[in-house]
């Protein structure tokens, strides 16, 4: 199949078009998620709690591989798209193909250099059991060995996602997702080993590269592997730099502090800690659906239709808030008691504060996406990194201060303004460095507000029923402010539609 005929901005930022991109990309990892959630129970009774933790810190070096790409991932994906939108589609296959060639090169040396610096980890950061020192180091050398394949894959869905073509790529996705939660469960009934579930990790990452490569292979054919010029990568590394500045301050932002926790306190308060962390994030789902469909369109739009480009800033924001929301509050009022129905009373009793506090930090996480991704579609990833750098000096210290002084719930509040002041700045920096964006923001100020307050005036409340009721009340509120800062033309088709339901 040939490379797509080139579409118009209008047509690819058009309303539609993302909630279709947003609900394919929700559901291509709401499904594995759901078996996840039931394993994890599985996985924390087969590893153990102190291998749990060595888990969760091997899931977090995986977000950190993401990086050995230099930010050329997304940069593609903008790349792409900007050039889809002009009608420059045929210039693609050169672009892609020196991308995919520079990142097989890249994070196989990156790949190697952490695979080398496996035993330092291992044996003088974390304070790992020695029964446990040769198992971990083993596993852990075998997940960096796979760190190509995390970068390859997240290059291969971007040419997928400049083409906007979310039904096919998760289609294919769902399934080999759930192998990624069930496949480690079926190799630790074979292998008692964490070395089992790095190399099930693997495996499944390599059969969805080859997915990606085949399903791209349609639009972009040989991946433009013989047909690249490196000489075009030299706007995207500029760009691709700053993306992965940002993404790299993000990722040391996220996950600094269960290291911190792992090399202070111990694998137990990880596992304690990580756990909640990890559960909040799995919201990220929703927030990374909305983002892959609106880099796209926005990269497409933004310099011909800057009001129609708003107002994706707005409908992506709304999207995120009125999925994101209840399930923050029913986080909150509920912590121990899902934590106790999830994993027993340990976990609950362990880590039933921490999943309160990061319940609210992780509404304002999700909202930080969709100005984190406007910014980097209207080729200003240089905002974004340089925030995160001010993020990271005075965050960090923060979160360590807190740790040493209150303990896995000092971090929690740490991690939790961090987001909340990440939410706000991004925003702000949207409006400021494109002003037909102002008006998105303002209009959305209120419900962050009302939201914000609302659960964090939850979280101390004793009892499911006090906080239950706030949580309503919130809701109520939020969804109040919500309706009025909806685009005047979506209201309009809702109403539409609620008549003719009724009808």
């Amino acid at each position: 199949m040939t490379i797509a005929a080139s579409e118009g901005p209008e047509d690819r930022a058009g309303g539609r078009r993302l909630v279709s991109g947003v609900l394919w990309n929700a559901a291509g990892r709401g499904v594995p998620l759901l078996l996840a959630l039931a394993l994890t129970p599985v996985l924390v009774h087969l590893l153990g709690t102190e291998r749990w933790g060595l888990f969760t810190l091997a899931l977090a070096l995986v977000g950190i591989f993401g990086v050995f790409d230099l930010g050329l991932g997304m940069a593609l994906t903008r790349a792409v798209s900007e050039r889809i939108g002009q009608g420059r589609g045929a210039e693609a296959p050169a672009l892609v193909g020196a991308t995919l060639i520079s990142l097989m090169v890249l994070s196989a040396v990156m790949g190697g250099i952490a695979f080398a610096l496996m035993p330092l980890l291992i044996e003088r950061v974390l304070l790992v059991p020695p029964a446990l020192k040769a198992e971990a180091l083993a596993a852990f050398r075998l997940l960096a060995l796979g760190a190509p394949l995390v970068v390859l894959n997240a290059a291969l869905w971007g040419v997928l996602a400049a083409w906007q073509r979310f039904r096919a790529a998760n289609l294919v996705n769902m399934p080999v997702s759930i192998f990624y939660y069930l496949g480690p469960v079926i190799a630790l009934l074979v292998w008692d080993s964490l070395v089992a579930v790095m190399a099930a990790l693997v495996l499944v990452r390599l059969a969805s590269g080859l997915a990606y490569a085949a399903l791209a292979w349609r639009h972009v054919p040989g991946l433009g592997l013989a047909q690249a010029r490196f000489a075009l990568l030299r706007p995207l590394l500029r760009q691709g730099g700053w993306m992965s500045l940002s993404g790299a301050l993000t990722q040391v932002l996220l996950y600094a502090d269960r290291f911190l926790i792992g090399a202070l306190i111990g694998l137990t308060a990880v596992a304690f800690y990580a756990t909640p962390l990890d559960l909040v994030m799995r919201m990220w789902i929703l927030p990374v659906a909305v983002a892959q469909a609106l880099l796209p369109a926005i990269a497409s739009s933004f310099r011909v239709a800057p009001e129609r480009t708003a107002l994706l800033l707005r409908r992506g924001a709304l999207i995120v808030a009125a999925v994101g929301l209840p399930a923050c509050l029913v986080l909150v009022a509920g912590a121990e008691w899902l934590l106790w129905l999830w994993l027993g009373t340990e976990f609950a009793e362990g880590g039933g504060m921490v999943l309160r506090i990061l319940s609210v930090g992780i509404f304002f996480s999700c909202l930080a996406f969709v100005p984190g991704t406007f910014l980097d579609a209207i080729g200003r990833p240089d905002v974004t990194a340089s925030f995160s750098l001010a993020q990271a000096a005075v965050f960090l210290p923060l979160g360590a201060g807190l740790l040493v002084l209150v303990g896995i719930e000092g971090a929690a509040i740490a991690w939790a303004l961090r987001a909340a002041t990440d939410c706000a700045g991004r925003f702000l920096l949207a409006a400021r460095f494109y002003p037909a964006a102002a008006t998105s923001g303002r209009a959305l100020l209120p419900l962050m507000a009302v939201a914000g307050a609302g659960l964090a005036l939850m979280v101390p409340l004793p009892g499911l029923l006090p906080a239950a009721a706030l949580g309503a009340v919130t809701l109520a509120a939020a969804l109040a402010v919500g309706w009025r800062a909806a685009p005047a033309e979506d209201r309009a088709t809702m109403l539409r539609r609620l008549r003719m339901a009724r009808a």
